[in-house]
């Protein structure tokens, strides 16, 4: 019984393995001691294939990307700032080009997202 148990386990073990986890695949670049954003923000993500995302959404085409934005600057109060969650693979120029469509749609600030560097702090 026991053996039949521990195998059924490892089972659904690698069956759980095989299962995508859901959501983007980003790899965003590690840096620190970053200011923070203060204003606010509306959020496109870049994948390494160079897809756009708009609020957890895909994005088939630049001009729906214009839109997307253009209708966040518009409904929104004050002055927003691009939050780019970008792959570490994305080029510069993918980069400028998400900036200039967002300038063009009426946001003119943009940041890049990073992840905070991991410290150990056991060693303190």
């Amino acid at each position: 019984p026991f053996a039949a148990v521990f195998f059924v386990l490892v089972i659904f073990l690698l069956l759980g393995a095989l299962i995508p986890t859901p959501g983007i695949p980003l790899r965003l670049p590690v840096a620190e001691n970053l200011p923070g954003i203060n204003q606010l923000t509306v959020s496109v993500a870049i994948d390494s294939a160079g897809q756009f995302y708009f609020e957890n959404k895909i994005v088939l085409n630049e001009t729906d990307l214009k839109l997307d934005l253009l209708r966040a600057a518009k409904n929104s109060r004050a002055p927003l700032t691009l939050l780019i969650h970008a792959d570490k693979s994305t080029s510069y120029e993918q980069l400028l080009h998400l900036t200039l469509l967002a300038r063009e749609a009426g946001i003119l600030d943009a940041q890049l997202a990073t992840l905070p560097r991991v410290t150990d702090t056991s060693s303190q």
